[in-house]
């Protein structure tokens, strides 16, 4: 339905941490090659190792790998630098025209060579200015994570962290994770696979508009603590906080804050003149020194295309969470830091890491199913076209979305950065585009569906929720209507999760695997019983389970309807009634008095809803504003109706006894407010399993 649709929309610019990009773009990692499907089924999932000197050695590629038929390239040839200039110049000048994207840079190195470093566009309209790759700052969103784990493997490596050690021993006890209800304690492992088990929240917190707001990781950490909703281990889902906590254990057992730390270990040594973790603000007791002057007049700007042309967008300060996603850089920059880590971790003879450590960021944590993304402790690991494996992440922000990826088997490193909110697709594309050009040949055509799907369609049809979200408060609500995935079966074999992704079985369709028609996209079933239970997309940034009504939002739809007709019905009612229907007993007058309250209250709420959700056009004005007056006062109608609701509920059987015939309501009337109390019941239910009920839960 429309609502739905809108506010997922809006919403998925929010989830700005990079996996969330790859899912939808069809990066679909591959690192572990065939695993039984069993695995994927067998409850409890499988945990990650338990110790870092068990590490397995990284899973190398063949040193000559066959060349993929129709190929321009062979994967031990170059890519040839005017040809391949030629084509990111076509794939990222029309982007930029179709997609309204302001500005972007782009590195491709190869071979320990820089052989693309170019800036498109600008970083700034007003006053303009163009982008120049080794001087224009970019924001770079989760590859900042990346900093964060080399910085911990460093200390993996000198043996001042034990990889499966409770990272409570590497935190303060103010900052420690608490168990609330889970025995099993959150080791560091999880923490770079993001299988800790927190829940997910952003809204009002993670980012931040005014300098003026900013804290330091220690407060942030302690005072947006998120609940445990899964144990450690038993799934991967996408978490800021887990990276927060990282950088503060680093920091804690260094004894320096985050910003120093990597300056010392990572920036300087590598001479990245143009990448910081600091931010542009005034000095502030507690806080970080702000970012240099002499970087401050190179950061691009961001922005949002709007019906009147491009918006501004005021500086996102992510400084409290810096370890998640504070990095800005260059392409230049960015280049040698690929070239490093292309070269297991040393560049122009300076090392930051060791072999353990390069190792580690090959070497996936657990076994996932083929074309599911691994989590090679903090990288991500990616299937590219043409079946060659890469590590890397992406990132985003508000307004920016960037993307990098290294290819061991190719000595092939890609980076790009834009700094538009239109800018997703194109940062998520091009490391595909570029293997399908010159290492893989694009599909040409759609792959047919599978005439034994079509005849299961209730094997599979459902609303899978994910589990990276919010599981409390008003966050709940946004995080259930814009998470989730309707998969639908068509009638000639083929499975629809929305408007323009559609898949065929891979093979029979009882396995519960997909690939997409047009592509080497995969989506993954766990089958329990001959019944899909959950499911995973390529990102395996978490884990949507198969879900009952009571959370599709088609069923919220559904009764918020009824209730707006039932309320809309009960005032008019008192317009349209007859002589004999205001004879009443003095129950049912007081019944009929706070029913009429009641309906006021929730066609209240649906008009402040209403006037909150204009405002998602806009997506940071919600990261920013949250949860905001509207939807507060909303929240407050609906918690009154509902209180209001129970009494209706309660006095139900003496309202529809009445009294003498003469003087009570009609049969119809009694019908009509047994009906309406019990549709409001309904809903009020349901808002409470939804989070609108309990707005003060964090």
């Amino acid at each position: 339905m429309t609502f739905s649709k809108t506010i997922i929309s809006a919403f998925v610019a929010l989830l700005w941490a990079s996996p969330i990009l790859a899912q939808d773009v069809g990066l679909s990692p591959n690192p572990n090659g065939p695993v039984p499907y069993s695995a994927l089924s067998a409850k409890p999932r499988p945990k990650p190792p338990s110790s870092p000197t068990k590490v397995a050695a990284a899973p190398t590629q063949p040193a000559i790998i066959a060349k993929v038929p129709g190929a321009r390239l062979a994967p031990g040839e170059l890519l040839p630098p005017a040809e391949l200039e030629a084509f990111v110049d076509g794939l990222v000048k029309d982007a930029m025209v179709r997609e309204h994207i302001v500005g972007a840079t782009v590195a491709i190195v190869q071979d320990g060579q820089v052989i693309l470093k170019k800036g498109y566009g600008a970083a700034s309209l007003s006053p303009a200015r163009k982008v120049d790759p080794d001087t224009t700052l970019f924001r770079l969103g989760s590859i900042s994570k990346t900093f964060t784990w080399i910085t911990l493997m460093r200390e993996v490596e000198a043996g001042r962290i034990r990889i499966d050690a409770p990272i409570n021993l590497y935190l303060p006890e103010t900052l420690q994770v608490r168990d609330q209800g889970f025995r099993t304690q959150v080791s560091v492992l999880n923490l770079m696979d993001h299988s800790a088990g927190f829940e997910d929240r952003a809204l009002g917190q993670l980012f931040e508009k005014s300098a003026n707001r900013e804290r330091s990781l220690a407060e942030y950490l302690r005072q947006e603590r998120p609940r445990r909703v899964h144990a450690p281990g038993e799934l991967s889902s996408y978490s800021n906080y887990s990276a927060g906590l990282a950088g503060q254990a680093v920091s804690y057992v260094t004894g320096r804050p985050f910003e120093r730390l990597v300056e010392d270990e990572i920036i300087v040594p590598l001479a990245l003149n143009h990448t910081t973790f600091r931010e542009p603000r005034a000095i502030k007791r507690g806080l970080a020194a702000p970012m240099p002057d002499r970087l401050r007049n190179d950061l691009s700007e961001g922005f949002r295309w709007t019906e009147t042309g491009y918006q501004k967008r005021p500086y996102e300060f992510l400084g409290h969470i810096a370890p998640a996603g504070a990095l800005s850089s260059t392409a230049g920059d960015m280049s040698r830091f690929m070239l490093t880590l292309l070269g297991d971790g040393t560049l122009d003879g300076v090392t930051i890491f060791g072999p353990k450590a390069a190792t580690a960021f090959r070497t996936p944590i657990r076994k996932t199913p083929p074309g599911i993304n691994g989590w090679p402790h903090g990288f991500a690991a990616y299937d590219l076209p043409g079946g060659i494996v890469g590590y890397g992440h992406v990132g985003a922000t508000l307004s920016f979305h960037s993307n990098m990826v290294v290819v061991p088997a190719l000595k092939l490193g890609v980076f790009i950065s834009t700094n538009t909110e239109t800018g997703n697709a194109l940062a998520a594309r091009l490391p595909d585009s570029l293997m399908n050009q010159f290492y893989a040949t694009a599909p040409v055509f759609p792959r047919a569906g599978d005439p034994r799907l079509a005849s299961m369609s209730s094997v599979f049809e459902g609303h899978y929720l994910g589990t990276r979200r919010a599981y409390g408060g008003l966050e709940e609500l946004v995080g259930k209507l814009s998470n989730g995935i309707d998969v639908q079966v068509t009638e000639d074999g083929r499975l629809m999760t929305g408007k323009d992704k559609v898949w065929v079985p891979d093979g029979d369709p009882a396995r519960g695997v997909f690939v997409a028609i047009d592509g080497d996209r995969r989506l993954v079933f766990a089958m329990n019983n001959g019944r899909a239970d959950s499911l995973l997309t390529a990102a395996n940034s978490q884990t949507f389970e198969r879900v009952g009504f009571w959370d599709a939002p088609v069923t919220l739809a559904i009764v918020a309807g009824l209730t707006a007709l039932a309320a809309i019905a009960t005032l008019t009612g008192i317009f349209l009634r007859n002589r004999r229907e205001f004879r009443e007993t003095s129950i049912q007058g007081r019944a009929n008095l706070i029913q009429n309250i009641q309906a006021a209250l929730w066609i209240s709420s649906f008009v402040l809803f209403a006037g909150w959700f204009t405002r998602t056009s806009d997506i940071a004005s919600i990261a920013y504003g949250w949860p905001g007056p509207a939807l507060l006062t909303a929240s407050a109608c609906v918690i009154v109706a509902s209180v209001l609701n129970l009494i209706t509920l309660l006095i139900l059987p003496s309202v529809w006894r009445g009294g003498r015939r003469v003087d009570s309501w009609t049969h119809w009337r009694k019908a009509g407010y047994a009906a309406t109390v019990l549709i409001y019941f309904g809903f009020s239910a349901l808002l409470f399993v939804w989070g609108v009920l309990t707005p003060w839960a964090t």
